[in-house]
């Protein structure tokens, strides 16, 4: 079943008067459960697809329909609901609120939702045991290593068992001995959890991970044919 389907999506920005396409005519079919990969040079448009899959941008042609929810046309308010329910996001740069523990920085999402004070609480232990730091919830960021605040990054995206996880560049801060643990703990949570994953990252061996690969170049997708040695 598709839960990321993205149709003839063309995206343009202005920067002074050149007006940027990252996005033309793309079509993108992500299945439930499924880990996809995503690369290509700077510029290509790879964090532009990320922004309209999450319902941060708009497409300037084309539908974007992910979790059964036609984004395109949705208001701020109603998008950030839709937000709140179904999707989880990994920063490259963990993103936590210094001044909150972990606990609290995974129990974020959880506060846009109506769940009870022990349904938060039994999703917050779930999630941080999923990334195993469930003896480190009283920390704060500056107590934890850099690897240790990813997993909490982790942790809080998907404690709202959201139906799809992007994840920014999640090893591109981190050295490779952390970044081979996170790209074991990614492909776990995607086993093990069956939570569908898009993952933008500029490491071959990152990508490789996934169960499908893309790249994006000059506002397409690449084919076999394209990639394929001369």
């Amino acid at each position: 079943m598709s839960i990321v389907n993205l149709q003839q999506v063309s995206k343009s920005f202005s920067k002074g008067e050149e007006v940027i396409t990252p996005l033309r005519e793309v079509d993108l079919e992500i299945h439930a459960g499924e880990f996809v990969s995503l690369m290509g040079p700077s510029g290509t448009g790879k964090s532009t697809l990320l922004n309209l899959v999450s319902g941060i941008d708009r497409p300037d042609a084309g539908k974007v329909i992910v979790a059964g929810t036609d984004l395109t046309h949705l208001n701020r308010n109603r998008l950030a609901d839709w937000r709140a329910a179904n999707l989880g996001y990994i920063f490259q740069t963990h993103n936590l609120i210094p001044v909150l523990t972990a606990y609290e920085n995974v129990e974020l999402p959880t506060l846009l939702l109506k769940l009870t004070s022990k349904q938060r609480r039994e999703r917050v232990n779930l999630a941080l045991a999923a990334v195993g730091l469930s003896e480190r919830a009283g920390h704060y960021p500056r107590q934890l290593s850099g690897g240790q605040e990813q997993r909490v990054g982790i942790a809080r995206a998907i404690v709202a068992h959201p139906k799809v996880v992007v994840a920014d560049e999640p090893t591109g801060s981190l050295d490779s001995e952390t970044s081979e643990q996170i790209q074991h703990l990614l492909q776990r949570l995607n086993r093990e959890l069956n939570i569908t994953m898009l993952m933008v990252t500029h490491d071959r061996e990152v990508a490789a991970i996934a169960s499908r690969q893309l790249t994006l170049d000059r506002g397409k997708f690449l084919t076999a044919e394209d990639l394929a040695p001369c």
